[in-house]
């Protein structure tokens, strides 16, 4: 599982930051076949943070969710090292990350500090690697023979 040590502990000042910022990224998602709308923030090493939104498509399959528009915003930018994610979504329970976007987030995080919440307060939070253990990675693709 995670050691605990290497798991960046997010404070109540940034906690509430990111909550907030995701919320206001939340508020420009384009959701018009699931009325699903989420946010997502970004903390770079940096200290910037980045919001994403949920962006839908007639065709589903070129849908994109808030999380990896936030990665996305912020790799453009050039950072490639992030400390922890908040995601929002109005449900009964803190939404979590799909499979394809925690995919995408241990590429550059495998220990992402993750914090997920509803529009009523609810959160709970949790590393990247509790929610995708034993994930696919470079590490897969340096194997000698790999090749």
């Amino acid at each position: 599982m995670t050691e605990e040590t290497n798991i960046y502990r997010v404070g109540e000042v940034e906690h509430r930051r990111l909550l907030a910022a995701a919320a206001e990224a939340r508020q420009k998602a384009y959701a018009p076949y699931s009325g699903y709308q989420v946010g997502a923030a970004l903390l770079a090493k940096s200290g910037r943070i980045y919001g994403g939104c949920n962006v839908e498509n007639a065709s589903y399959g070129a849908s994109i969710c808030a999380e990896r528009v936030a990665a996305v915003r912020a790799i453009a930018e050039g950072e490639t090292e992030f400390l922890a994610m908040a995601v929002i979504a109005d449900s009964p329970e803190p939404g979590s990350p799909c499979g394809i976007c925690r995919q995408f987030l241990v590429e550059f995080a495998p220990q992402l500090t993750l914090i997920l919440a509803n529009l009523e307060g609810k959160s709970r939070s949790g590393s990247l690697e509790d929610y995708l253990p034993y994930a696919f990675n470079k590490d897969y693709l340096d194997a000698e023979g790999a090749k």
